[in-house]
């Protein structure tokens, strides 16, 4: 078990730096400057802060951003004095994918340092652990835990927790449970807009890599697809969707299962970034070009979407502001469980985007045997 301690860190915005008061270093941003950015009184920025279940949800969002943007770090000693004591959150996680879980730590580190929550890491390696990490952290009295995916689609710790009556929070659930808060997106559309803009550039026959089928978004993400072939017209062989599990080993697995075909597919989409880089460097030890030869598009937008060449086109996955929801709704609900107070778990679903970078185009055609017409 890794326990973590947030450090305060990071400087203002650009502009003038705010003016100091007594007692304050200068430069650091005060609770009055997040009040004149939010467009709010002070009082409702101390509200936001110790988690006032009345405060507005548009309110809080406005000063939750103000925070972010400032870095502003509550004053630790005021906060002593006024009582308050860190917040303990667990954090579970058993996810193969280095890039999504590097994404998803610095949105939980960014608001521990804002709110003074500790992070109790826990790590289930094989993914058959949780039951014993899980007892764990309720035993060594976490406040409350945040599970990404794949932990956030087991019914069976969703229930361990709720049966503790551990305020919890899950992050990129397809079937959210109402007894725990819930920060998604919605995979099916997300997908579906992917697939459609690659029929849109022209390909008609598009592979598809599965992610790990322990998780909801991977049914979603398919079902995405296989709507937008349905609905445009586009192939819908069953030799073009390919399983893979989320790994980068897979996606290579799987994309030379489609690039073997004996009619490849034109573009490929990969349900995470990992397996469309893979999917790119089997494009390329088969000596074709990527986007001229075969169009490549990811999902989540990691650091490695663009470290790779080409960069890649993919959805927007916003996972570390997904992870500083999940931190935001436990704060809320563990403060106002320490004031005696009631607050329902939060659910809300979080905007997508698709990002065109360099790994898909129009596909190429080239001049039919003897010269006559063209061909795909």
């Amino acid at each position: 078990m890794t326990k973590i301690q947030a450090k305060a860190h990071g400087t203002p915005g650009d502009g003038a730096a705010p003016v100091a008061r007594k007692g304050e270093k200068p430069g650091v941003p005060t609770m009055s400057d997040v009040a004149k950015l939010a467009g709010v009184s002070p009082m409702t920025v101390s509200r936001v802060m110790n988690g006032d279940p009345n405060v507005r949800p548009a309110t809080r969002r406005k000063v939750d951003e103000a925070v972010a943007a400032l870095n502003y770090v509550p004053n630790q000693a005021a906060r002593r004095l006024a009582g308050a004591r860190a917040i303990r959150i667990g954090f579970l996680y058993s996810n193969p994918s280095a890039g999504y879980l590097s994404e998803f730590l610095v949105g939980l580190l960014n608001q521990a340092s804002i709110h003074n929550v500790q992070l109790v890491v826990e790590n289930c390696e094989d993914g058959h652990t949780w039951e014993a990490h899980s007892r764990r952290l309720i035993e060594n009295g976490v406040d409350g835990i945040i599970l990404p995916p794949p932990l956030c689609d087991t019914p069976e710790l969703i229930e361990l927790i709720a049966q503790a009556d551990m305020p919890a929070a899950t992050v990129a659930c397809g079937q959210p449970d109402l007894r725990v808060g819930a920060v998604s997106i919605d995979d099916y559309h997300a997908a579906y807009e992917m697939t459609s803009h690659l029929i849109a550039l022209g390909h008609h026959r598009i592979g598809f890599i599965i992610g790990h089928p322990n998780q909801t978004a991977s049914a979603r993400r398919l079902e995405g697809y296989r709507a937008a072939i349905a609905d445009k017209g586009a192939d819908g062989a069953a030799e073009l969707v390919v399983q893979g599990m989320f790994t980068y080993r897979s996606g290579l697995d799987a994309a030379e299962i489609l690039l073997g075909l004996a009619q490849r597919p034109t573009a490929i989409f990969a349900s995470n970034d990992d397996m469309a880089a893979a999917a790119v460097a089997i494009a390329h030890r088969l000596g074709l070009d990527v986007p001229g030869d075969l169009t490549v598009a990811g999902f989540d937008d990691t650091a490695l979407a663009t470290t790779i060449w080409p960069e890649l086109t993919t959805v927007r996955q916003p996972i570390a502001q997904m992870a500083e929801m999940a931190v935001q709704f436990l704060v809320r609900q563990i403060r106002a469980q320490r004031d005696g107070a009631v607050q329902a778990p939060e659910h809300i679903v979080m905007d997508f985007s698709l990002i065109r970078r360099q790994s898909d185009a129009a596909p190429r055609r080239r001049p039919k045997l003897g010269g006559k017409g063209a061909e795909s």
